[in-house]
This record gives structure tokens, C-alpha cells and sequence, in this order.
């Protein structure tokens, strides 16, 4: 992966332009798994969106691979890029979690909701994240990130019961929505359990091969479900979007956003994140003909407020 030129006053325009496509393509995923969920079962559909995603992305590992072999002098890396074995349990967690758990909730919960209400649940999950940091890992948690973690989940509930919290009491949540929240839970475990792994190899490279393990865990119930039968009679709309959630959405968004953190930093990279599911939502409207009633454009703005506050980084006193 290489960053291109940075302009004399910091990074190019080019940079940004990135990330912010990089965050359309993130939101139309919403949309293209609610046209894909409505003609396979989800682990059919999830095996395949990560056979394309795995083959694009271990194509990047194998260049990525040659490329710093080529610059320490090697003559070239690996031709085949394999992954050290210590790693192997840290990437099969992420393979489980963020593949193969939060995939198959994906598909299934596109199947039952729309796209611009399912992308702003799962925006809360950086609340979600700082949540379990300062209740399990003890980190330090001021009240504003406290009032953001609060804002961020009561959102949720705002979006999740139409407006109306009390009647989550009551009602409780729809299937939907369920299998929505369960995409925040297992999403969280992959942030969190990620970032470990990342440390110890390459964000390519962890993801390349969580991509790799997941799609084999994927395929043997996505064969159990129809998969044979439900591709032979899928319509190549459905392929187009299979092929764009696999290469589009995440091989090649997957290289963007690195582009982004490598000339920007983390910190700074993330905040373009916020645009996912605004970019949801606008493309559901445009394009499926979702409305973005007051209750998900009055949570939505909950979530995303409470994901800023939560997320803040800690002042640290200056030092002469």
C-alpha cells in the first residue's frame, strides 16, 4: 500500500477524497445487503460477499508482500504470504466475530429493516467500545465521555421504538432490530479484539486472513442453506452487488481508509467514519425509497452526537 503525495501544507486533496468515498462505499453496503437479503438466506450471501473479498485482498497481500521485500533488499517477498502462527488464535476471533457472527446478523437483519435505520444503530458501536473500556478494562471515563456513551445508546432506543423509549418496556424490540444489535455486539469484540492482533502483524494482513478463515467458516452452512440453488437462480443484479460487497465495499475501501489513517493518523481518519451512516441513509431514500422519519433523524443525530462526545481524546497537562 502506498500514500500518495502529500501537498506542501499536509496531505493532499486526494487523501480526503479517499476517505470520503471510502464512507459512501461503507453506506452503500446497507443498501446493497437489502437488495442481496431479499433474494439469499444470509450465510449464502455472506460466504459469497468474502470469496470476493478474500481473493481481492490477498491479491494486496501478495504486491504488499513483494513490494517490502523488494525494499529491504530481498530481491521480493514472499510470493505467497503466509501468517505467523502465534497469530492464528487473535485472527480466528476476529474471523468469528467481525466475518462470520456479525456477517450472517448483517444479512438477516437487512432482510427485516431498512437500511438507513439499521446503519445508524450500528453507528453507536465506538459508544459501545468505550462502554466495555471503562467498565471491564477499567479506563478512565470523565463525564463527558460518560453523558457521550449515555446520548449515544438512548439513540438507539429512540430509533428502535419509533420515538417512544417506554415502549421497548413494553413491546420490546422487533427481529430485525435484534439481530441489528447483535451486528453492535459481535462489531465490538472485532474493534476491540482487533486492535490487538493489528499491533502484532499488519492491518492487511489481519484482515486478509480473518476474510480467509471466515469465508471457510461461512461455507459449510451456507451450503446446508441452498447456496448451490439460491446462486444458480440469482439474477445478476444480485452478483453486481455480491461483487461490489466483496471488492468494492471492502477490498477497496479497506485500502482507502488505510491510505487515510497512514497519511492522517488514526484519530483523524475515524472522524470521517460518522459519515457512514448518513451516507446510509440518503442512499436508502434515493435509491430503495426509505423515509428518514423524525425519530431516526432525532436519534441518528443522538447516536452520532454521543459517539463524538465518547470518543474524545483525554487532555494530557503540557510539559515544558
Amino acid at each position: 500500500m502506498t500514500v500518495p503525495p502529500s501537498g506542501r501544507f499536509g496531505p493532499g486533496f486526494g487523501i480526503y477524497a479517499k476517505l470520503v468515498a471510502t464512507m459512501a462505499l461503507w453506506g452503500a453496503t446497507w443498501v446493497s445487503a437489502r437488495v442481496v437479503a431479499h433474494a439469499l438466506s444470509p450465510f449464502p450471501a455472506a460466504f459469497v460477499r468474502f470469496l470476493f473479498a478474500s481473493i481481492f485482498l490477498y491479491v494486496l497481500l501478495c504486491r504488499a508482500s513483494a513490494q517490502e521485500g523488494g525494499q529491504s533488499g530481498n530481491g521480493g517477498g514472499s510470493r505467497w504470504p503466509r501468517l505467523a502462527r502465534g497469530l492464528w488464535p487473535g485472527v480466528a476471533f476476529l474471523a468469528l466475530t467481525g466475518v462470520f457472527l456479525y456477517n450472517v446478523l448483517f444479512f438477516s437483519g437487512m432482510a427485516h429493516m431498512e437500511a438507513g435505520r439499521a446503519a445508524m444503530i450500528v453507528a453507536c458501536v465506538p459508544s459501545a467500545v468505550a462502554l466495555y473500556s471503562g467498565l471491564v478494562l477499567r479506563a478512565p471515563t470523565g463525564w463527558i465521555k460518560s453523558l457521550g456513551i449515555a446520548l449515544s445508546l438512548f439513540g438507539v432506543s429512540v430509533i428502535l421504538s419509533g420515538g417512544n423509549p417506554l415502549t421497548l418496556l413494553t413491546h420490546g424490540a422487533a427481529e430485525g432490530d435484534l439481530y441489528i444489535l447483535g451486528c453492535v455486539v459481535t462489531w465490538a469484540a472485532y474493534t476491540i479484539g482487533g486492535g490487538r492482533v493489528m499491533r502484532q502483524s499488519t492491518p492487511l494482513a489481519a484482515v486478509t486472513w480473518s476474510c480467509i478463515l471466515g469465508c471457510i467458516l461461512l461455507l459449510p452452512p451456507a451450503l446446508a442453506t441452498g447456496m448451490a440453488r439460491q446462486l444458480e437462480a440469482a439474477s445478476w443484479v444480485i452478483w453486481a452487488n455480491l461483487a461490489f460487497l466483496g471488492v468494492g465495499a471492502t477490498g477497496l475501501a479497506f485500502t482507502w481508509y488505510y491510505d487515510g489513517i497512514l497519511a492522517l493518523g488514526a484519530p483523524r481518519a475515524s472522524v470521517f467514519i460518522n459519515l457512514v451512516p448518513v451516507f446510509a441513509t440518503i442512499m436508502g431514500s434515493l435509491i430503495l425509497g426509505e423515509g428518514a422519519g423524525v425519530s431516526l433523524i432525532l436519534g441518528g443525530s443522538m447516536v452520532l452526537s454521543g459517539v463524538v462526545l465518547a470518543n474524545r481524546p483525554s487532555k494530557t497537562p503540557a510539559t515544558n
